[in-house]
């Protein structure tokens, strides 16, 4: 029987959860000289080369602060087809698709040593 094709071909963010937005912006953005693209209540988003690196401070308060505050984000050009490809292969999400922030949707699982891991884009390819 043949499997649905994964859509996971890339990363796309890399989300590092922190205790104080404001001084790790000043950090990535001042000290390491990284171009802040966004930022709004909570995430600040830098270009780093072919990775946009996220700034989080829920997901600090969700896991807690530190080095293991960390997740692997797969851009996806359709949420819910990333979604339903996945599942149908087996995956457990920990949170099914959500609007995360304006046009675009989330939806998380974990690997088996429980890294936190997300499919992040648009709900639906347009």
């Amino acid at each position: 029987m043949s499997q649905p094709a994964t859509p996971l071909t890339k990363i796309g963010i890399v989300m590092l959860g922190v205790a104080s937005l404001d001084r790790s912006v000043v950090f990535y953005r001042d000290l390491l000289g990284l171009k802040l693209q966004t930022q709004f209540p909570g995430f600040a988003f830098f270009e780093a080369g072919g990775v946009t690196l996220v700034l989080s401070e829920p997901l600090s308060k969700a896991v807690g602060a530190g080095p293991g505050a960390t997740e692997i984000v797969f851009s996806v050009e359709d949420v819910r087809a990333a979604y339903d490809a996945l599942r149908a292969r087996g995956l457990a999400f920990t949170q099914e698709p959500r609007n995360v922030s304006g046009p675009m949707w989330a939806a998380n699982f974990a690997d088996p040593d429980g890294h936190r891991l997300s499919i992040f884009g648009p709900e639906r390819k347009t």
